[in-house]
């Protein structure tokens, strides 16, 4: 990251690896097998070989992410409310930076979209990527491909009654998507919203309509295909870790279970041991699985966590370079949405001990926050507050992932911290904020949020 990120550029042997960072070949090689999964470089042998710059890709991370969201049970609520925050964000976006080549991508699209017949593979999410492209906003079109990738997979899950029903079902989503495609083209921003709005309630609708309630835990043994009906690409291990994760993710697997024992999987997936170990690995870096030996052992599901993915996916942004637009504004999208919600749930006993909390230290019953330091982290721990209150995993994931890019931003640029005048402005509108949301005034409570916000991102950016 320090160096620019050029691609193709050789950091080193694997011995001036090792001794540059003073450890072993297995450490060393595990670090690259990391580091490979998450295509940031590539160790080519031979003459002129070495650790090689490549450019990243979110993939391996998106999947991880999925998996977590499943865990922790992601509804066709939350992935509704998420899409209704970011895809018309996207749309509007489109509409004002669309370019010639954006406007025949869209077209193609479409294109495609007429000559589907019974038989072929159903279009899907090819459209709505397509569309967040135009938007230019590398952090809307990374959290949009995760909120197809889960909607992929309720669709895989669903059913029609028919084969006319299923023709009818794609021309109601071709007509949406003309009419989206023609306001994005005309430049209409708030045309292209307004209809980008009522199509994912649309798709919301009939998923609702067509997917069964529960699901059968998968049998044991039993291989199936990515459920977002995607073949990941890479490695034999890193194919192994993604399906083995899918069906952990896809079933009723409980955490403490275990999915095999070692002999087990060697057989149930035909690999070497070799093979085997190294998808164990990175299973066990996402937190998804983890290999116990000795009697009653095995590979054991364990409890998702999304650090490594935030990690991996907020240095995948660095990549991308977003620009302080990208991040502001996807940010207020979801923190006017989150404080939206909380508004209405302010009556529940956890809201209500959030915002008697919170007044209690702001208006001076407890010590005035000093240092700057904490000051940074009462106004995170302020925003993530709210996140975890409006209810929506989707959106308290996407927002920590902007937060840590803030945070690089802020450790990088070795920026001044904020000074005392600003904590007590920041405190202020902290105070501001929850008197609308206890009043449960949503328009004045959404103002004031954007107020601040913008106030406050002089601290990040």
């Amino acid at each position: 990251m320090r160096r620019g990120w050029p691609i193709g550029e050789s950091l080193g042997s694997e011995q001036a690896l090792q001794q540059r960072y003073g450890v072993s070949r297995s450490v060393l090689r595990e670090a690259v097998r990391l580091v490979e999964h998450h295509r940031v470089a590539r160790m080519r042998r031979g003459p002129g070989g070495g650790l090689l710059i490549s450019e990243p890709d979110a993939g391996p991370a998106t999947r991880a992410v999925v998996i977590y969201l499943e865990y922790l049970g992601t509804t066709l609520a939350d992935l509704l409310n998420a899409r209704l925050v970011l895809e018309p964000l996207a749309a509007s976006l489109a509409a004002e930076r669309i370019d010639e080549a954006g406007i025949e991508r869209l077209r193609g699209v479409l294109r495609a979209e007429q000559q589907w017949r019974p038989g072929l593979p159903a279009p899907r999410d090819a459209f709505h990527i397509a569309l967040t492209e135009q938007s230019k906003n590398p952090v809307l079109q990374l959290f949009i491909d995760v909120l197809m990738r889960l909607t992929t997979r309720y669709a895989l899950r669903s059913r029609t009654d028919s084969e006319s029903e299923a023709i009818e079902a794609l021309d109601y989503m071709h007509h949406d998507h003309s009419e989206i495609v023609a306001a994005v083209t005309a430049g209409d921003s708030a045309r292209a919203k307004t209809l980008s709005e009522r199509h994912v309630e649309a798709v919301n609708a009939w998923l609702q309509e067509h997917h069964p309630r529960a699901g059968r835990a998968p049998r044991a043994g039993r291989r199936r295909e990515p459920a977002d009906g995607e073949v990941p690409r890479g490695k034999l291990a890193e194919v192994l870790a993604a399906t083995i994760g899918d069906e952990i993710g896809s079933g009723d697997w409980e955490v403490g279970s275990v999915f095999g024992t070692e002999t087990a999987l060697l057989e149930r997936y035909r690999v070497s041991r070799a093979v085997l170990r190294e998808a164990v690995r990175l299973l066990e870096y996402h937190s998804v699985a983890q290999m116990r030996r000795g009697p009653g052992g095995g590979l054991v599901v364990t409890k998702p966590h999304a650090q490594a993915s935030i990690d991996t996916i907020a240095l995948y942004l660095q990549f991308r370079k977003p620009s302080r637009e990208d991040l502001r504004c996807v940010r207020d999208a979801i923190e006017i949405d989150n404080v939206a919600k909380v508004v209405k749930r302010r009556a529940e006993p956890e809201v209500a001990a959030f915002l008697h909390a919170h007044r209690s230290a702001l208006d001076g019953t407890e010590h005035p926050v000093d240092d700057a330091r904490q000051a940074t982290s009462e106004e995170l721990r302020f925003h993530h507050g709210l996140a975890q209150l409006a209810g929506n995993a989707l959106l308290d994931l996407f927002l920590r992932i902007i937060v840590e890019l803030f945070r690089r931003h802020w450790t990088s640029t070795g920026q001044e911290p904020p000074a005392r005048d600003d904590v007590a402005a920041v405190e202020r509108a902290h105070l501001r904020i929850l008197d609308a949301i206890t009043a449960g005034d949503d328009s004045l409570a959404r103002y004031r949020i954007r107020r601040h916000l913008d106030a406050a991102a002089a601290w990040w950016l």
